[in-house]
This record gives structure tokens, sequence and C-alpha cells, in this order.
């Protein structure tokens, strides 16, 4: 019995040991495949980060218009009979630009003709009676009383005389402020009334911009019009001459807001160039005061480790990536501007940051790996400039 149990408790310790090797076996194996599996390198799309913008950039369209624009009308109402200018028309000190009936102003000119003539035929006469009234005195004939009153008469008649005179001048004044004329050379660049239109005294017919220095009205919301203060240098571009920048000035900008635009009159003075014609639209672009430089980067580049903004960054020598952190300055149609945490250089991932870890093994784009010396086996995206 002792010899059965000594056999069975013998196979039992080997089938063990059998077993224990077989599982180190296995194990062994397991370990080599797990030793031996691949690496896995994630394919990225990068961009380079550009040389950083030296402040938000302030741009804003208006046209260019005279600095001086004249609004001309009549001194006095009436009919319009004539217009002789059209818009675009120079003018000159003296052109006649409109007329208006002016019958009637020639009837009070004939009427006070005649005011005049019977006042000077009143001063004659008072003078003869005044001159009679001093012989009588003079004979003691007539009293003093009488000299006297002949000389007011005559006084008077002179009075009127010259009350008549001045009406006479008035009317003749009236008569011709029914032609219209230029002050100053020009371009006239409106019309506001036309022939046979009954204006009123001060009703603006024709506007000219005088001839001399240009400018440039843009109109600038409240969030930035504290940017443009009197005498700021800003850089002014045309539509419609793409190589043409001049250098503008700020000269004056409204007190008030425009009530229904809500924005505020900037005007800048442009200096002296004969390619510039009033009318053409034109670019004004200013940088924003105190500002710091800001690098641009995608908005799918910006991540987040807890509350903080970060950008995952390629060493371009090891492949991999780590992420760094950055100061969000703020957005643009473009993407991001940042502050702080980025260089001019620096390949920046640009998409798929949710997937990226500390060290992770990266593959550029071929283009990409030759620029810069990295090791990529697969293109997987292009580089953005």
């Amino acid at each position: 019995m002792s010899f059965e149990k000594t056999r069975r408790h013998a196979s039992f310790v080997i089938k063990g040991l059998l077993a224990a090797a077989a599982l180190g076996a296995l194990t062994a194996c397991s370990e080599e495949k797990k030793v031996e599996a691949p690496e896995i390198i994630r394919p990225v799309k990068v961009m380079q980060v550009a040389a950083p913008d030296q402040g938000r950039k302030l741009e804003y369209s208006g046209s260019v218009r005279a600095r001086t624009e004249m609004n001309l009308g009549f001194r006095v109402a009436g009919k319009i009979t004539e217009r002789l200018v059209d818009i675009g028309e120079r003018v000159k000190p003296g052109d006649v630009l409109a007329r208006l009936d002016s019958v009637d102003y020639q009837l009070a000119v004939r009427r006070a003709e005649a005011d005049l003539a019977s006042a000077t035929k009143q001063v004659e006469i008072s003078g003869l009676a005044r001159r009679r009234a001093e012989a009588l005195v003079a004979k003691d004939v007539a009293s003093q009383a009488q000299l006297e009153q002949a000389q007011l008469a005559s006084d008077q008649a002179v009075s009127v005389r010259q009350s008549a005179q001045s009406a006479l001048d008035q009317a003749r004044n009236q008569v011709a402020y029914t032609e219209l004329k230029a002050d100053q050379n020009g371009i006239v660049t409106t019309i506001g009334a036309d022939v046979g239109q009954v204006v009123s005294a001060g009703t603006p017919v024709v506007s000219v911009a005088i001839d001399g220095e240009k400018e440039v009205q843009v109109a600038v919301p409240e969030m930035d019009v504290a940017d443009f203060k009197p005498g700021k240098t800003v850089k002014v571009r045309f539509w419609s001459a793409t190589d043409l920048v001049l250098d503008g000035k700020v000269r004056e900008v409204a007190g008030s807001a425009d009530a229904q635009s809500r924005t505020f009159a900037v005007r800048v003075s442009l200096p002296e160039d004969g390619r510039v014609l009033l009318g053409m639209t034109a670019t004004v672009a200013a940088v924003q005061d105190n500002s710091v430089p800001t690098w641009s980067i995608p908005l799918a580049a910006l991540a987040k480790k807890g509350e903080q903004p970060v950008v995952w960054i390629v060493d371009r020598q090891k492949s991999v990536v780590n992420s760094r952190a950055v100061k969000v300055a703020d957005f643009s149609e473009e993407g991001v501007r940042v502050s702080e945490g980025v260089a001019k250089g620096d390949l920046v991932v640009s998409a798929g940051t949710q997937f990226m870890k500390e060290d992770m093994k990266v593959k550029l784009p071929e283009t990409v790996a030759s620029r810069f010396g990295a090791v990529s086996s697969q293109t997987t995206a292009s580089i953005q400039p």
C-alpha cells in the first residue's frame, strides 16, 4: 500500500511540474510577443508658426473726397430757369452755375428807380423853399420859425432820397443774386435742384468740391474709435490702384456717433498725389495702440489641459510631441492669436489634438520631413504655410 501511494504521489508531482513548465512557456511566448509588438506612430497634420503680427489690424473702407466742399444756393427765392453745369464739370470763380426767373426783381429795380427820382425832385423843391425862407428872414419879412420849418423839410427830403438810393441798390443786388456763381476753383459733385423747381433762399442747388487737399472719410465703430486720434499716421490703399499706398494722417474724429449707424466719422488727410481722384474707394489701415505681438494659429490647434490652453509642438529631431501652455490674445477670422507660448518656426499640430500625449511618436508628411530633416515613411497631410 505504501508503494502504491508513493507511486501516485510521484505521478501527481510530475504532472504538476509539466503543467507549470507549460504555463511558463506560454507566459514567455506572450511576453516575447508583447515585446516584439511595434510601437504606434500617429500621423499628424502640422503648420509652421510664422512671424508675429505687431498688433490687431484695424481696416475700414471709405471714399476720397475734397477737404472743403461747398453747397451753393441762391441768396434769393425764385424759380430756376437755367442750369448751366453738370456733375463732374470743372468751374472757376465767376462762372454762372444756374439762374432764377428775375422778372419780379427787375420790376423791383424799376420801382426803386422811380422812388429815387421822386425823392431827388423832393430834395430840389425843399431846397428852393429853404433858400426862399432864408432870403425872407434876411429882409425881416418871414419869421425864424418859418425858416426852421423849411430847413427841417429840406433835411427830411435828403434822408428820403438816401433811403430810396439804398432801396435801389438792394433791388439791383437781388437781380444779381438771381445768378448763382462759383467762388473758387473746383469740380461739381452734386446737383440739388433743377430747372423748373422753386427754391427758397439758401437751398443747396450745386455742390462744388474745392481744389486742394483731399481726404478719406471712414465710419469707425465705437469699440475702435479710441485708436483713431487726431495726428495718428495710417496707411491708405486704393481699390483701383493696388500699387498705390500713401501715408495718411487722422485729421478729425466726430464728437458723436451717427444716430442710425452708431459709428463715428473719421477724416484722414492725404498727401498731394495726382493719381488720387475724387470718389475713389480707399481702405484705411491702422494698428491698435498699446498692442503686443501675436502669432496666428488655426483654431483646431488650440487644446486644453485642465483650464490651461495649450498647443502641441513637434520636436523635429525626436519626432515626438509635447504640450506647451499658451496665452490667447483674441480670436480672428483666420483662427486664434496667441501672445505667449510659441515662436516663429515652431511646428504646431493643427488637427487631432485630442489624440496627442506627451512624448508621443508622430509621423510628419514627407514634404515637411524633407524640409526639417525628420523621418517619415508615409505622406499623411500637407504643411500649412
